[in-house]
């Protein structure tokens, strides 16, 4: 495999207001030799599996960097997100072809050449599915044990309350709160969601903001990350729930989809 064919989005056009389009994210296609001689030192050439798919993105293509922790995109460059691949090259000894990696900043992209400082190995036989790294194990998990466990630390018995529940975070948020001994309502868009939210991920009690007319009735109704929620995961305590889009040419379509309030729980994409 000397020089692959590889697709990827990128940023044309700044979007300032509303959700990105077509004329503002474009896929391209572009040749990436993967020889030895193109591969620095201390890099690996990757073959993206799975890529997630965050609202954060939408700060990053606003062109402004009032009060941002992130930076914006650079114009014509290609987008960055959480992401799983396959090692296929490595000029590390501390990788080797066929490692399964996550990489934080990894390019929507087929195909890629990156540095391994912030690479981390996962094993595929550990039990927990790759996607789960994305989710429960990625961003939307942490942002949920951040809130639950370091920032709120609700006391058995306590009221939590969780908005967007059926979403990539709250319904982490709200099964972190179970475990913990709370009574848990979310709300959400839709009566199917509030019966995945009783039903799936063990919710005291929900309700859809699209009908709920007293909210303050509503609400009355109830008086170390990685370690933790990998022994949630293998132990079933914490589930989680994908939206799985196919192929790199469907992120235009998914990243627009979180903007519509149509997907329940976490919006990955496989991309092989």
């Amino acid at each position: 495999m000397g020089v692959v064919e590889s697709r990827e989005w990128y940023l044309s056009a700044y979007a300032p207001d509303g959700v990105p389009t077509s004329d503002h994210l474009k896929l391209r296609t572009l040749s990436l030799s993967l020889g030895p001689d193109s591969i620095p030192d201390q890099h690996v050439a990757v073959q993206l599996l799975w890529i997630s798919v965050d609202p954060y993105l939408r700060s990053r293509m606003t062109g402004s960097e009032d009060g941002l922790y992130f930076s914006q995109f650079d114009l014509n460059q290609v987008l960055t997100e959480f992401g799983i691949g396959r090692v296929i090259r490595s000029k590390s000894s501390e990788f080797t072809e066929g490692d399964i990696v996550i990489n934080p900043f990894s390019p929507v992209a087929e195909y890629c050449v990156v540095p391994t400082a912030f690479l981390r190995k996962v094993d595929p036989t550990f039990g927990i599915s790759l996607p789960d790294y994305l989710s429960s194990l990625g961003v939307p998990g942490f942002t949920a044990w951040v809130g639950i466990e370091v920032l709120g630390n609700p006391k058995p018995g306590s009221n939590v309350f969780i908005s967007a529940a059926a979403g990539g975070v709250g319904m982490f948020a709200g099964q972190l709160a179970k475990l913990k001994g709370c009574r848990v309502i979310g709300s959400t868009g839709s009566d199917e969601k509030v019966k995945l939210l009783k039903e799936e991920f063990g919710y005291d009690d929900a309700f859809n903001y699209n009908k709920e007319t007293d909210f303050d009735a509503a609400l009355s109704k109830f008086g170390d990350f990685m370690k933790e929620m990998e022994v949630y995961l293998k132990e079933g305590k914490v589930r989680s729930k994908h939206k799985v889009y196919s192929g790199i040419e469907s992120f235009l379509e998914s990243f627009s989809s979180l903007f519509s309030s149509s997907n329940s729980g976490k919006v990955v994409i496989q991309v092989i």
